[in-house]
């Protein structure tokens, strides 16, 4: 358990990644830019800001000339929203493809001033 903010963890490796959170400890460096990071996975992910790899292609659109390529998943997953637009409007047909897009919609109904 970490003595910080009580996470807990089932082996010591885990545990020993979440504490360099608290610690600061970046020990894995970019030898492009110095960029630092306490992860080895988030330092493979900032690697394809200098490869140009991306590996994550959007099925929608992807394969067309002006298709949708990413280095990260999560990227991919915010994108393929654009095409679904899964956050509806309660009060007209308005649709977003993130959240905070709808909050501030909802806004015009309710005369809401954020």
């Amino acid at each position: 358990m970490c003595g910080e903010c009580g996470y807990r963890s089932a082996d010591k490796s885990t545990l020993s990644k979440h504490m360099t959170t608290h610690t600061g400890d970046k020990p894995y460096m970019c030898g492009e830019c110095g960029y630092r990071a306490n992860r080895k996975s988030y330092l493979s992910q900032h690697m394809t800001t200098h490869t140009g790899v991306k590996p994550y292609v959007c099925d929608e659109c992807g394969y067309r000339t002006c298709g949708h390529r990413t280095a990260r998943k999560s990227d991919l997953v915010k994108h393929l929203r654009t095409h679904t637009r899964p956050f509806k409007c309660d009060h007209c047909d308005y649709s977003a493809s993130q959240k905070s897009s709808l909050d501030k919609h909802v806004t015009e109904h309710t005369d809401e001033k954020p």
